[in-house]
């Protein structure tokens, strides 16, 4: 077929046609591979962005607490004892009970110093009948000696044993009085208010000078605790001290807390009592004692406390949270960022903890910021973002890395 001077030939061979549909699905198979990618696209996850969460340092006067062990223990342990022999007649007080001061305790049969008092008595009246009649004598001496009528040895004789009676009387006086007090102990009291302990000796078991130990009362309100410093402890605060990095309280006059074992803090503020003036040459360490109200008697006498001592000072101190703080080969680190937002390592030296937070005594300079949240997927010299709070993940627990869109 002819058409405007050009031929145009259509061909119906089977070969000419199969040619033309395999170009034809070739054609179809590309076209709708590049449409369907638009519907059948798998989605992308979405990349970990660089938000993170990070504080501006600044210098400030930050009080410093100290940590220590302490134990408790009665401020006034009493070992209640027999001051007499004797058989032990009655326990007055039930083991373990809260007994108060002059409380009647134990009692010792009274018996045997009852006759004893009474024995004195009778030899206090001998003796005082004595006395009676060697003044008398000496009444009726004198005069005559006076008129020469006796000789002085007669008078001098008489004086004597007036006074010989007197003294005698004086020592019968003192065996009553004596008497009296072996009976007063049979009656044994409790000295202070305080917990008692179980007794050491059961009623009807003799009570000896070499065995007398009944019980003990301890004193719960105020009690102390007990705490131990060490000798490198000690020589570290008295540098600090001299370096002006640490200001003490004057007089020691620390506020005292107490942290038990089950992590709560005791209601009661104590105050510090005293520092032992030596060294413990059996542990090397010196122990400070502290005095604490105990009105409900919470705190028991042997329990082991955490004790915070509050009240010292460090000047100009510079302090990160304990979470934005790392360890790697060369030491403790932090995450810092730069002036162009990006992150830098920056190798610092950590001084005291405190709570929950890290004194830095090298490393940091004011208005530095230093990343505190999102650390985990930093690398040096990644550009972040600085967030004031991480966004939450799918789950709708907090991420430590956050998210960009």
């Amino acid at each position: 077929m002819k058409s405007n001077g050009t031929d145009i030939c259509f061909t119906t061979s089977s070969g000419h046609i199969g040619s033309y549909l395999a170009i034809s699905v070739i054609c179809l198979t590309v076209i709708f591979a590049g449409g369907c990618d638009k519907f059948f696209k798998k989605p992308q996850p979405k990349t970990m962005g660089n938000d993170v969460v990070a504080i501006t340092i600044t210098q400030k006067d930050t009080p410093v607490t100290f940590e220590l062990l302490g134990q408790t223990e009665s401020s006034h342990k009493v070992e209640i004892r027999a001051r007499i022999e004797g058989f032990l007649d009655k326990q007055l007080y039930a083991d373990g009970s809260y007994v108060k001061a002059n409380q009647p305790m134990f009692l010792i049969d009274p018996k045997p110093f009852q006759a004893a008092l009474q024995e004195a008595k009778g030899q206090l009246a001998e003796q005082k009948a004595r006395h009676w009649t060697a003044q008398a004598n000496l009444k009726r001496v004198k005069p005559l000696a006076a008129k020469n009528a006796l000789s002085q040895k007669d008078l001098d004789d008489a004086t004597g044993q007036e006074q010989e009676a007197a003294a005698a009387v004086l020592a019968a006086e003192g065996q009553v009085r004596t008497a009296e007090l072996n009976l007063s102990y049979t009656n044994i009291y409790s000295p202070v208010d305080g917990i008692s302990s179980n007794a050491q000796k059961m009623t009807g078991s003799y009570i000896s000078a070499t065995d007398s130990l009944l019980t003990y009362v301890a004193k719960l309100d105020p009690i102390w605790v007990n705490s131990s410093v060490s000798e490198n402890e000690y020589l570290r605060l008295r540098k600090s001290a001299a370096e002006k990095t640490l200001i003490f309280p004057k007089d020691e006059a620390y506020e005292v807390e107490l942290v038990l074992a089950d992590g709560s803090t005791y209601p009661i503020k104590g105050r510090m009592l005293f520092a032992d003036p030596s060294f413990s040459q059996e542990t090397g360490t010196f122990m400070v004692r502290a005095e604490i109200a105990n009105p409900h008697h919470m705190l028991k006498p042997g329990q082991f406390v955490r004790v915070h001592l509050k009240g010292a000072i460090k000047p100009k101190a510079i302090s990160v949270p304990r979470k934005s703080v790392l360890e790697g080969a060369k030491g403790n680190f932090v995450w810092v960022v730069d002036k162009d937002n990006k992150a830098e390592v920056r190798q610092v030296t950590l001084g005291q903890w405190q709570g929950d937070d890290v004194f830095v005594e090298s490393g940091l300079f004011p208005g530095e910021r230093v990343v505190t949240d999102g650390i985990q997927k930093l690398s040096d010299g990644m550009a972040i973002k600085i967030v004031d709070k991480l966004k939450s993940d799918g789950g709708g627990a907090q991420s430590n890395t956050g998210s960009s869109k």
